[in-house]
């Protein structure tokens, strides 16, 4: 069906904007209480900003397109008479992408009267119907009609971006506020612990390490259908755990010497020698974990809170393998994890950018997180294989470790 009559006059947008943000609360309040504890509160937040984001309208010019020519008659007065006249009339549809609901509002400045035209779910139909035979008359007419209807588009634009950013800092606070509720409700712990400790002899390292109150999480798994708190590793440890290892991979890029001769699995080894030199708990190599090996496991009495996968750059395939690999084996108790990658070649850096377009084209990507300021670091999430809201935090750090008559 067609709205006809005049554009931007059915309601004000202020108002409906205003409707909408009062709605959030009870958008969250509408989840299930299961369904929502086992949900990641990204995923959560993402689903409710895609449903509550506007997108104002925006014509496309080079795709307009004009009905055929209809001539029909008409009545003027003139003179005292009423005329029957001959008229023509010229329809153009101007497509269009965004929210309908959006031409039937009115926004702040606008115009009085809208200017007039009938909308669909694709496109915008502007008629006129006259006498005149002037093309050049007829398509002023028309470019006019055209115009008002984008400047009002630009006005609603205006309005519309203040809510879009507002819903981008309410919908999170009201997630959440509500998962913070429900765990409260049911008096559950959502962190559980772990004694991972600093060694009291891990100042002899050198490794820039702060030490902190250690704080672990719950995590969520759809895979019971009721929520469940779970063992995981805190991020504070996990951020401690990749200082580490951070710090070791700087030594063995200032030492060429040394790294290029060193193959994967000793290159391993001097990486679980720096962990286990800083933390209580044991790390080790090629640990089964669920199904496959890995290369670098921080465990925990009987918890697998840590697992890092070593492999040295064989070209694009080496990231979607260790990706399989790593995804493949983790259970649904893993929830942080790390790819380290040694790089042989000089091209490191255009090596570090066809692994991060590799990266984010698997099918288990969810989203991108931050990078430092030295791209040493990237981080991830990722989902488990089979359960896309369970999430994984995945951080790549490249290695380059030259062979020393290479250039170094």
């Amino acid at each position: 069906m067609h709205r006809n009559g005049r554009l931007f006059s059915s309601g004000t947008l202020r108002d409906y904007l205003h409707k909408n943000l009062q709605k959030i609360t009870q958008a969250v309040d509408a989840w299930d209480p299961e369904k929502f504890l086992i949900t990641t509160e990204a995923d959560v937040i993402e689903e409710l900003t895609n449903a509550f984001r506007i997108v104002v309208p925006t014509l496309d010019r080079e795709g307009v397109g004009i009905e055929p020519l209809k001539q029909g008659y008409g009545v003027v007065e003139r003179l005292g008479d009423s005329l029957r006249v001959a008229q023509n009339t010229v329809t153009l549809l101007v497509p269009y992408t965004g929210d309908r609901a959006i031409f039937a509002l009115q926004p702040n400045p606008h115009m009085e009267p809208g200017p007039q035209g009938t909308v669909t779910d694709t496109e915008v139909r502007l008629a006129w119907t006259g006498q005149s035979t002037d093309h050049e008359f007829v398509r002023r007419a028309l470019d006019e009609r055209i115009s008002e209807i984008t400047k009002c588009l630009g006005w609603a634009r205006a309005n519309v971006n203040g809510y879009n950013a507002q819903i981008e800092q309410v919908i999170p606070q009201r997630v959440h506020a509500r998962k913070q509720a429900l765990l409260a409700s049911r008096n559950l712990e959502a962190s559980l612990g772990f004694p991972i400790r600093k060694r009291t002899d891990a100042k002899t390292y050198e490794v820039p390490l702060v030490r902190k109150k250690i704080k672990t999480e719950s995590a969520e798994s759809s895979t019971d259908p009721s929520f469940k708190p779970e063992h995981v590793l805190a991020d504070a440890d996990y951020e401690e755990a990749l200082r580490v290892l951070k710090n070791a991979r700087n030594q063995l890029e200032r030492s060429p010497s040394l790294a290029g001769k060193l193959d994967e699995e000793e290159i391993r080894d001097v990486l679980l020698l720096a962990l286990n030199s800083q933390f209580e708990g044991t790390a080790a190599g090629e640990v089964f974990n669920f199904k496959g090996k890995t290369d670098i496991l921080i465990r925990v009495e009987d918890r697998h809170v840590f697992i890092g996968e070593c492999k040295f750059w064989k070209g694009p395939k080496t990231i979607t393998d260790t990706l399989n690999q790593l995804l493949g084996y983790l259970t649904w108790r893993d929830t942080k994890a790390a790819v380290l990658l040694f790089v042989r070649e000089k091209a490191f850096s255009e090596i570090v950018s066809k692994a991060l377009g590799k990266l984010e084209e698997h099918p288990n990507f969810k989203r991108r997180g931050s990078t430092n300021e030295f791209g040493t670091r990237h981080d991830f999430v990722f989902h488990v294989d089979g359960d896309p809201s369970r999430e994984v935090k995945l951080a790549f750090l490249p290695f380059h470790l030259r062979q020393a008559d290479s250039g170094s």
